[in-house]
Formats: C-alpha cells, sequence, structure tokens
C-alpha cells in the first residue's frame, strides 16, 4: 500500500478503493500461510487460535473485496470479469467452509449439524478439502486482475513487489504440501485394536524419536499404502509420553474415521508434528493450583498424556465422561496413576455428561476457584462444558480446549 501510494497519481478516493483491494489480496495470501499449520507458530497460539485466524481473515478479505468491486472500476472488461470470478468465487467457497470445514454454525445449531452429517453423504471430508483448495484459483484470478490494470500495472517497483508477495506464499504452500512431508518421520502400525463401541487405539512405532513430543500434544497422521483410507491429513492425540512407540486414541465418527480399523499392521505412517499448547500453559501456571481435566469419550487421550506426566508432582482431578461402563478402557491404566500419586490424583468417571450439578458436588472450592481448566471432547460438548464452567465461576482464561475436529 505505501509503495503503490508513493508511486500512483489517482485521486485520494480511488487509491482508497485500491487499497482495499490490495488488503483483501494480502489477507487471501496470508490464510494461505496459515493453513500450512507453522508448528513455530502452533507452540506460541495454538493451532486452533491460527485456524480461527485463517477463518477469520477469509470473512475480513470479502468484506474489503466487496466494497473494492463496488466502488472501483477499470477499463478492462476482461479485468471486471476475473475480479467477479475470484470474489463469487471465493464468496462461494467461504460459505462452503464456513457450513463444512468450521464448527462456527453447525456446532451451535442441532439443526444445522443435523443438515450437515445428511449432506455429508455426498461432500465427504477429502471433496471439502478440495474445494477448499479452490482458493489457489481464486488467487490466480485476481493476480491475473491486477496485472491487466493499467493504472497499476505501469509501476514497476509495485508490482515486482506484488508479484514477489505471491510467489513466495504459493512458493511456500507448494513446499509445506509436496516437498515438506518427505522430511516427516515416519512410522509403521504395530497395532489396531477396538476400544468400546466406536473407539479404536493404533501404535505407531516410529523409525527414529520424537524428540519435541510434549504431553498433551497431537500429530496429522497420513497412512501411505493402505487402500483402506485416503492419504489425507487427520490429526489424531497421543495418549501416553513414549517419544519412540505413539499410541492414538481415535474416536470412529466421521467418513475418514470409521475406516481406520481396516488400516493393518505393518502399513506405514507419515506424520506432521507435534502440535499442541497444554504442556506449555501448564508450565506456566502456578504449580500449586490444581490441574482439571475434563475428556468426553476419546477426549481423555491427550488428558491421559498430561496425567502420566504430572501425576506424581500436580494435584490432578480427572473427569471422564462415556457413553457406557464398557467405554471407560483406561480405567486400569488410571488406577495405576492414582494409587502412584500420593493422593495427589483424583478421577471421577461419569455415564453421560457432566451436568452443572454433577460438577457443582465434584469440583472443590479451591479448584473452581485456582483450577487450570482443559476440556477435550467433541465440538458442541466442548462448548456445552465451556459455557458451563463459565456460569459457575471460572473464568475464561482459566480454561483451556481442544476439540476433536479441526
Amino acid at each position: 500500500m505505501l509503495t503503490y501510494d508513493f508511486l500512483a497519481t489517482e485521486p485520494g478516493p480511488l487509491k482508497f478503493y485500491i487499497f482495499l483491494g490490495l488488503i483483501a489480496y494480502t489477507w487471501w495470501l496470508l490464510s494461505i500461510v496459515l493453513s500450512v499449520r507453522p508448528s513455530w507458530l502452533d507452540r506460541f497460539v495454538g493451532l486452533p487460535s491460527i485456524y480461527g485466524l485463517h477463518g477469520m481473515l477469509g470473512v475480513l478479505a470479502i468484506v474489503a473485496a466487496y466494497v473494492h468491486r463496488d466502488y472501483g472500476y477499470s477499463p478492462s472488461r476482461l479485468a471486471r470479469d476475473l475480479g467477479d470470478w475470484g470474489f463469487y468465487g471465493a464468496l462461494a467457497v467461504l460459505c462452503f467452509s464456513v457450513f463444512f470445514m468450521s464448527g462456527w454454525l453447525v456446532d451451535r445449531s442441532r439443526l444445522l449439524l443435523a443438515a450437515k452429517r445428511l449432506l455429508e453423504v455426498v461432500f465427504r471430508r477429502r471433496l471439502s478439502v478440495w474445494i477448499h483448495r479452490l482458493n489457489l484459483v481464486i488467487v490466480a484470478m485476481i493476480w491475473l486482475h491486477v496485472h491487466l490494470l493499467v493504472r497499476v500495472n505501469q509501476h514497476f517497483a509495485f508490482m515486482v513487489l506484488f508479484d514477489l508477495y505471491t510467489v513466495m506464499v504459493l512458493g511456500i504452500y507448494a513446499w509445506k504440501k509436496w516437498i515438506a512431508p518427505d522430511t516427516y518421520p515416519m512410522g509403521t502400525v504395530i497395532s489396531n485394536e477396538a476400544l468400546g463401541g466406536a473407539t479404536r487405539k493404533m501404535s505407531v512405532d516410529l523409525d527414529g524419536k520424537a524428540a519435541t513430543l510434549q504431553p498433551g500434544d497431537f500429530f496429522f497422521l497420513s497412512f501411505e499404502g493402505s487402500p483402506s483410507v485416503s492419504r489425507e491429513w487427520h490429526p489424531f492425540s497421543v495418549t501416553d509420553e513414549n517419544p519412540e512407540t505413539l499410541t492414538f486414541t481415535i474416536r470412529q465418527h466421521g467418513d475418514f474415521t470409521r475406516r481406520v480399523g481396516n488400516v493393518e499392521v505393518g502399513t506405514r505412517v507419515r506424520l506432521e508434528g507435534p502440535f499442541g499448547r497444554f504442556e506449555s500453559i501448564i508450565q506456566d501456571r502456578d504449580h500449586e493450583a490444581p490441574l482439571v481435566l475434563l475428556g468426553m469419550g476419546a477426549g481423555v487421550a491427550p488428558l491421559l498424556s498430561l496425567t502420566a506426566a504430572h501425576h506424581t508432582t500436580r494435584k490432578i482431578h480427572l473427569l471422564w465422561a462415556v457413553r457406557s461402563p464398557e467405554d471407560a478402557y483406561y480405567r486400569d491404566a488410571l488406577l495405576e496413576y492414582q494409587a502412584a500419586s500420593g493422593d495427589r490424583l483424583q478421577v471421577t468417571t461419569s455415564i453421560g455428561r457432566f451436568r452443572r450439578e454433577d460438577l457443582a458436588s465434584t469440583l472443590s472450592a479451591e479448584e473452581i476457584a485456582k483450577g487450570a481448566f482443559f476440556i477435550v471432547g467433541p465440538n458442541p460438548a466442548v462448548l456445552a462444558n465451556q459455557r458451563l464452567l463459565r456460569r459457575m465461576g471460572v473464568s475464561a482464561r482459566r480454561i483451556h480446549q481442544e476439540r476433536l475436529t479441526m
């Protein structure tokens, strides 16, 4: 914007609308960079926040592009058409992604959630990912749109900077998607067993060692050479703290995870990660403050690794909501941790979700007043428990959550 402002001689109002177009384009580029999951940024703010910013940039870019489109003008018919196609394409992809790939709407409305599950028969996750990638085509349209505008392309220094930003971002995306995976750690599936009615426990023996693994972390997995599942990346939380053999607890819910049971022992797995901020949050908190870990179903997985790491040194209250008694598949492991904790670990298991009266009678006054809460589970359940804890007097800054659908 500063470069164009220095070089261009258009009237102020026209410059303003051009600036809005540049802002929208730059935000689209930044959104693409965030979509590759920068691991260094994850350790600072967490992947959910990165995805949240990715989505908000897409929304705000549409707003800026709308004003730019309605109040700007161009003598080139092709430039106008490319701008219109890019705008309407971005709007369509945004609406699709908000409904199918985020929980902004469906996690807060049972009716919309039911409609999404019905439509997912056609719009499966892999198709949704490819539709979302149409943003790259839209960026190419807008890039060509700018190159056709005489009032813009006449400024050589500006165009060099504009192209440099574009090539750099697309280069980062191409490297991360097609070149960097060859450098990711590899492992072999050594077990894949059923736990309860709709959950599996999978162990992956790494070729090396996950040196940067922290308790509560998760990886994105891609199964190679398995005809049962696609090679799309999917996130799974690590259940223990063994850096050489990773164990994942997988809830079979979506179209991808329902087929995980067909993954055979010996299948090669590529892993991206680790990701997660739970451990760094715990280390930053008062050592005497209790930890309250609330897991729903397979959401207990990252909380179990946190329990394994801290049950002998921190006061921990683990609350685990399961659908049936058979789904409490880690009961024995929790009993072992409890016995070794020196009365530091308390475990409460509930058949069905915890209600407000359950939490009120289970949580101590110290936990409500000073505890650090970590909630993991399906999106709607996490949001519901977060609201419940807020009403009970737990401040928002002490509530940390991770949703099983990203």
